[in-house]
């Protein structure tokens, strides 16, 4: 008895750890690789299509082995494999991958991780269904289905912890060292499991005197089908929450989390999941789903927003894993059912990640995925269920096809909404543009996703006037009209929104534009008339701004300002003790460093200040109310200077210190954590 506990406590530390490592690699590299793709949210998308992709193989590996390979050519192969994978740690991404301007973003991150995690990540994906197959054969055949919860519960633990304590506790070289420790705990223990059954007889020899029921087309499709839908929803719900809050591990993990306390609940015991709970509660969360989306991201407090969001995707969740759990098979079809699983995640990430960006012009997968699951979980349902008279099977059919209708409808119309008047849509791997014409208020408009960027008017005597965030009340305005004087100027401005900066440009001064979106530049270019009227030299520099500032010779900047956030969106990478040393070194020694650092959930102050004090450098918040009528926005700006005289202007009279960071810890490119600066 203390043997076969002995066992199955091994067996279970093996499954947890390997959950663990493998959902804390996650945020781990997705965060190390962030700085060097501009902070963008689709890096976290391509990050998820590369685990669900490795996922699949590592399922396909199992598969394999427990079907074709003799016990003890079970355990020198894997034993092979952990042995490879150990000669590749510590991991740490080669900068040998960092872009340099226009390359593929989506293929140059999936072969950076192929490189960097590839083996290790493949081998920890080996882990669920192979020792639980392993188990089952040494265990007289039986079903080890609560071993997958175990699997979830450390996954999901490995989500939770990382933003809450690894990310704020330590920096990224120690967090890879830690991983990496644990990994080699792991590999250990999974070895002794490998070696220990190199003589055992293999799996299907246990079955041999009972029938095993055949696996139809129709069931395996089923099973991808439902493992699809939430892995679709949970990209793109994702992709949203990133794009319009900021791209980091506490808003990845969220959803992800919440993905697998599902396949916890549902998989530990059946009882959790129940019919007649889940399905009404299914039909209000997808019309929470496809509602949310039609109101301005104002009209809700954001709490609330996403608190309705993420239970509506749980519930999703829920049905979909649930409806999973009770199509379990006999365990000689183990190792196949869970290959489906992957499968059908697999192709759910590689739909958000690949196809949505380079095949659609607007953010459509969401709405795709709402419906869809509706549809898949009426055909899991309704098949399958005993009415007690054909009058309820009919309308149980009629009132799923009215229900899928109406969603379809709602979404339909408010991509026609969002999309009526636009003059372009387009997109690419770093969100979706649209410019509308508004004539009869007189301006044209750039959005990103469902934030404004830029603002030009029509009349040909305001053609050059300043709006938005830009307007000379504003901080970056009040930089430049400053520092113009009589000399000519030299700025340099990171992301160019419409090119609205260009406009206090004058002849013999020069402009040097950076931003790694080049459907941004073709905008500005083709819609807007900044960048052609200024009276300045311009050059744009396609490449994120940061890494090309870092292979340039110091430019010699008057004012250079930064304003590359996406929305509410922040790129940390930019906002780093270390980015702001390479800002400095490209100014002049009395010249301006303008932060745009609008936000309506982080106060981004005390990490400004924090760096402006480690440089010995003066700061100053500009705060602007806002103009409807000269189409000015609420703002507010960070001036960082060594020269004190230039507070003094008046103009700058009305600008704020801001008040000691006390204890807070300065971003480094190895830690940066938001909830210190959550408003």
């Amino acid at each position: 008895m203390k043997i076969d506990l002995r066992l199955t406590l091994h067996y279970g530390l093996t499954i947890f750890l390997s959950a663990f490592l493998l959902f804390q690699v996650q945020p781990m590299i997705g965060k190390m690789i962030l700085p060097w793709f501009g902070g963008s949210a689709s890096v976290w998308t391509t990050c998820m299509l590369f685990f669900q992709m490795t996922l699949l193989l590592g399922y396909l590996y199992s598969h394999w082995v427990v079907r074709f390979l003799a016990p003890r050519r079970q355990s020198l192969v894997h034993l092979g494999l952990l042995v490879a994978s150990l000669l590749l740690l510590p991991i740490s991404p080669s900068e040998a991958w960092k872009p340099t301007g226009a390359e593929n973003p989506t293929l140059r991150i999936l072969g950076l991780l192929l490189v960097s995690i590839g083996l290790p990540y493949f081998v920890l994906s080996t882990t669920g269904p192979l020792v639980q197959a392993w188990f089952a054969r040494e265990r007289s055949g039986q079903v080890p289905y609560r071993l997958f919860a175990l699997s979830n519960f450390g996954s999901m633990l490995a989500l939770i912890a990382y933003p809450l304590v690894v990310e704020p506790a330590l920096p990224t070289l120690w967090q890879s060292y830690a991983w990496s420790g644990l990994f080699i705990c792991f590999a250990i223990s999974c070895g002794v499991l490998a070696w220990r059954g190199r003589n055992s007889e293999p799996i299907v020899l246990h079955h041999e005197h009972q029938q095993v029921p055949p696996l139809r087309g129709t069931q395996l499709l089923l099973w991808a089908a439902l493992a699809a839908c939430p892995s679709i929803l949970m990209v793109a719900d994702t992709s949203f929450l990133s794009e319009n809050i900021a791209p980091i591990p506490l808003l990845w993990v969220a959803p992800l989390a919440l993905y697998l306390l599902s396949f916890i609940l549902c998989f530990e015991r059946h009882g959790w999941y129940r019919r007649r709970v889940f399905l009404p509660l299914l039909v209000l969360g997808l019309t929470a789903l496809a509602w949310l989306p039609t109101l301005g991201l104002t009209a809700l407090p954001i709490y609330l927003s996403m608190a309705i969001n993420l239970s509506a995707f749980f519930v999703a969740c829920m049905v979909c894993h649930g409806e999973l759990a009770r199509r379990q098979p006999h365990i000689g079809h183990l190792t196949t059912y869970y290959l489906m699983l992957a499968v059908g995640g697999a192709c759910g990430g590689f739909f958000v990640g690949v196809i949505a960006p380079y095949f659609f012009n607007a953010n459509y997968e969401l709405s795709i995925g709402i419906v869809l699951t509706g549809l898949v979980t009426a055909l899991a349902v309704i098949p399958g269920t005993r009415f007690s008279r054909p009058a309820w099977r009919l309308a149980a059919v009629s009132g799923t096809l009215v229900f899928l209708v109406a969603l379809s409808l709602i979404r339909i119309a408010d991509h026609i909404e969002e999309n009526s008047g636009a003059e372009i849509t387009v997109r690419n791997f770093y969100g979706t543009l649209r410019v509308f014409a508004n004539a009869e208020k007189g301006y044209r408009t750039m959005l990103h996703g469902q934030i404004i960027h830029g603002r030009q008017f029509l009349a040909p005597d305001k053609v050059q006037q300043p709006t938005t965030y830009y307007s000379p009340d504003g901080g970056a305005g009040k930089a430049l009209l400053i520092k113009g004087g009589s000399a000519p100027l030299r700025v340099g401005i990171v992301g160019i929104g419409v090119g609205t900066l260009a406009t206090y440009g004058r002849p013999g001064d020069y402009y040097r534009l950076y931003d790694i979106d080049p459907l941004v530049i073709d905008v500005a270019r083709e819609h807007f008339g900044f960048l052609s009227k200024t009276a300045a030299q311009t050059e744009i520099i396609l490449g994120d701004a940061r890494l090309q500032l870092d292979i340039e010779t110091p430019q010699q900047f008057d004012v250079l300002v930064v304003d590359a956030f996406s929305g509410d969106s922040v790129p940390v990478h930019l906002l780093t003790r270390e980015a702001f040393a390479l800002y400095f070194r490209h100014l002049k020694p009395d010249g301006v460093l303008a932060v745009h650092i609008t936000n309506r959930f982080l106060d981004l102050r005390p990490v400004i200040k924090t760096a402006a004090d480690h440089f010995g450098k003066e700061v100053r918040v500009v705060d602007v109310a806002g103009d409807q009528e000269r189409g000015v926005f609420r703002s507010r700006w960070a001036l960082i200077s060594g020269n004190p005289e230039f507070f003094r202007h008046p103009s700058l009279q009305d600008a704020q210190p801001i008040a000691d960071a006390g204890n807070f810890r300065p971003w480094k490119d190895d830690y940066s954590s938001l909830f210190a600066i959550l408003m």
